[in-house]
Order: C-alpha cells, then sequence, then structure tokens
C-alpha cells in the first residue's frame, strides 16, 4: 500500500514538473479579503439519550456536577448523597464546535461538531440538550439542540468486538441557530486590505498591476509580499459590485520556490516542478545508487531550418548490495533518485536521511519539509 501511495505521488509530482508555466488564476483564489472571515464557536454541554454508551459518572464528576445544574434549572433537587452516588449510563459530557461564516444572519442554522468529553463509548442515538455557544470575546452568538449523527458503528458481545470509523464525535447539520451578529469591517476609509495566500512580492505586484489596468492606476499598491491596500467605493452597494469584478481578474501567480515535502510516516515524496539536482555521491547503508545521464544531441537536416537541441538519456541501476559511492550526474531529477529508492524497497527512514544529507551537501535545491 505504501509502495502504491508513493508512486502516487512521484507521478504527482512528474505531473507538476511537466506543468511548466504557471496557469493564470482568479485574484480570488490567490487572496482573502480582510475582515471576511469565519469565526470559531464553542460550548459545553450534554448528549443524553443514549443506549448504555455514556460517560461513567463516578468516574467523570463534572458530568454528575453538569447533570445536577441541568435539573436545578428545570426544578428538579436532588439530595447531596444521591448526586455523588449516581449511575447513569445514558449521558456522556461533550464539548461542541461550530464556525460561523461571515456575514451570518440571526437566524440562519450552521453545523455542528459534538465530541465526547469522557469515557462514553459511543454517541449514537443520543440528543444534544440546548447549548449556548461562545466566542473568544465570551458572548453567546448561537444555540445548538439536536440528534447526533455518527458515521460509525460498534458491537459487542462475549468479550468481542467490532467498531468501524469514531463512536466519540458526531455531527449535528444546522444544528445551531445564531442569535448574535458579529460586526464586520470591509474597508475602513474607503481602503480595504486584501492577504496572499501564499506571500510572494511577483504575485504581489502582478496583482496590483491587473487592478490598476481594469479601474486605473492609482486604485491598488502593495505593502509588503503578502498584503495589498485598494481604494474601494464608499457606497456598500457599489463594494459589492467592484469586488466581484476584481476577484474575477485573471492573474498569472509567480513560481513558488522549489520544495520537497516528505511523509516520514508513510514515505510519501511530492514535489513541484522547480526542485532542481546537482552531481552529487549517495551511499547510504547497503543502498547503492548508480543514476547516468547521456546527452543525446539532435542535429537537423541541411536546409531545414531547425535548429541543434541536445536532451538527455537518463539510465538508472539500483542494488541493495554493499558497495563502493557512485556519482550522480546533474542530469537526473529527485523524482529519478526516489523512484529508483522506492523500487528496491528503501523504507521512509532511509529516504528521509538520504534528502537530510542531499540538502546539507547542497545538491539539493529545494526547501525539505517534513510532516
Amino acid at each position: 500500500m505504501r509502495g502504491k501511495l508513493l508512486i502516487l505521488c512521484l507521478l504527482l509530482g512528474c505531473f507538476l514538473g511537466l506543468a511548466g508555466i504557471a496557469q493564470a488564476q482568479r485574484i480570488k483564489d490567490l487572496v482573502s479579503v480582510e475582515g471576511i472571515r469565519e469565526n470559531q464557536l464553542t460550548g459545553y454541554g450534554l448528549v443524553v439519550g443514549l443506549d448504555g454508551t455514556g460517560d461513567q459518572t463516578t468516574q467523570t464528576p463534572f458530568t454528575t456536577q453538569s447533570i445536577n445544574n441541568l435539573l436545578k434549572q428545570s426544578g428538579v433537587y436532588l439530595p447531596e448523597i444521591s448526586s455523588t452516588t449516581m449511575r447513569l449510563k445514558n449521558v456522556a459530557a461533550v464539548m461542541i464546535t461550530a464556525s460561523m461564516p461571515a456575514y451570518a444572519q440571526i437566524g440562519q442554522a450552521i453545523d455542528v461538531t459534538v465530541s465526547s468529553m469522557g469515557n462514553a463509548s459511543s454517541l449514537r442515538g443520543g440528543t444534544l440538550v440546548m447549548t449556548p455557544l461562545k466566542g473568544a470575546d465570551g458572548q453567546i452568538y448561537a444555540v445548538a439542540q439536536g440528534n447526533v449523527l455518527i458515521g460509525g458503528y460498534g458491537a459487542s458481545q462475549d468479550g468481542n468486538s467490532v467498531k468501524t470509523n469514531q463512536l466519540n464525535a458526531g455531527l449535528i447539520s444546522d444544528g445551531a441557530t445564531v442569535e448574535r451578529l458579529v460586526p464586520t469591517t470591509l474597508a475602513e476609509d474607503g481602503v480595504m486590505r486584501i492577504d496572499l495566500g501564499n506571500a510572494d512580492f511577483t504575485t504581489a505586484s502582478r496583482i496590483v498591476n491587473a487592478i490598476n489596468q481594469h479601474f486605473g492606476l492609482t486604485t491598488a499598491f502593495a505593502q509588503d509580499e503578502r498584503v495589498i491596500l485598494v481604494r474601494v467605493p464608499r457606497s456598500t452597494s457599489d463594494q459589492v459590485v467592484f469586488l466581484s469584478e476584481m476577484e474575477n481578474l485573471d492573474v498569472t501567480p509567480g513560481q513558488m520556490p522549489a520544495k520537497v515535502v516528505l511523509n516520514a510516516r508513510t514515505g510519501s515524496v511530492v514535489m513541484n516542478q522547480v526542485v532542481r539536482l546537482d552531481p552529487c555521491a549517495i551511499s547510504h547503508g547497503d543502498l547503492t545508487v548508480v543514476v547516468t545521464s547521456t546527452p543525446i544531441i539532435s542535429q537537423p537536416g541541411a536546409f531545414s531550418n531547425g535548429r541543434t537541441v541536445v536532451q538527455r538519456q537518463t539510465q538508472i541501476g539500483v542494488n541493495n548490495q554493499p558497495g563502493k559511492v557512485m556519482e550522480l550526474d546533474g542530469g537526473p531529477t529527485l523524482s529519478d533518485v526516489v523512484e529508483a529508492l522506492n523500487s528496491i524497497g528503501a523504507t521512509p527512514q532511509d529516504l528521509l536521511s538520504i534528502l537530510q544529507v542531499m540538502k546539507v551537501a547542497g545538491s539539493l535545491h529545494a526547501n525539505l519539509e517534513i510532516i
């Protein structure tokens, strides 16, 4: 399975390598408008109606306390001794999380995620009791309630059990109702800030040029490699029209820095099209990689108006027997080396070690990111 995943990642890297010049993209795909953002909400509540899969209240005292508070709000008061000896199995303490979109209006429904906090074995079939959801400022912005949908299943009998997916977290579709608006300021004093997803001076310059060519020479200017300031109309309705036109302008982003991403757990390697490999020698334990690059000259015929083209034919030979240090010419790409190592079953740790050493030696011209 790891080999197939690595092959797919290598094919993706090769595809990116053949992509050549970056294609034009819409400005809306490259930037975000400051002020237009989601807001995170959280809350603590109880899920009831479970089929004996709730918290063991003797081990989760916060669940017992929450049940007492809920009953008191309903006018039910229990003796102190009863609250300390509860043996409920159908209740679970949960944490609720949600994202309120920008410009959400009062009464709008949003999805919520419900996650167990105690030792409940499953939330399947449970119902979330009405729970306020608060923002980072401590204010209540939404109220959640509803039946929890669990994507997995589980069963056990006579000591045998089977379980698929996660049973301690679920979703309530449209489970919360917005009760308070979040003030959103789009443009102060007629100036709007837009932020690039990937900071790059070339991309920022091209976006500024595209906006100024369409709306006027003094409409936009770059503050730095990430932030662009844009002069917009004062009227809200005119701002909507302006943004609609601006975000659909086409811009060719600048070429991103060379990068190689390695997943140390699975051995997956992904690289972009600008990764380059200089001549080097590789020897790692019993692994020996032999890569030769032979120049092939294509000479056009007489009077054909053609031109001479130099190409390279790469041949790769790999073995896992003890051997001498072999030299790699500059013609092969990193994908050739990684594919060769993978073909003989090199472990993710082998790939990690080799790529790190190549980076330190200066033969790998790329940023190495390990996840």
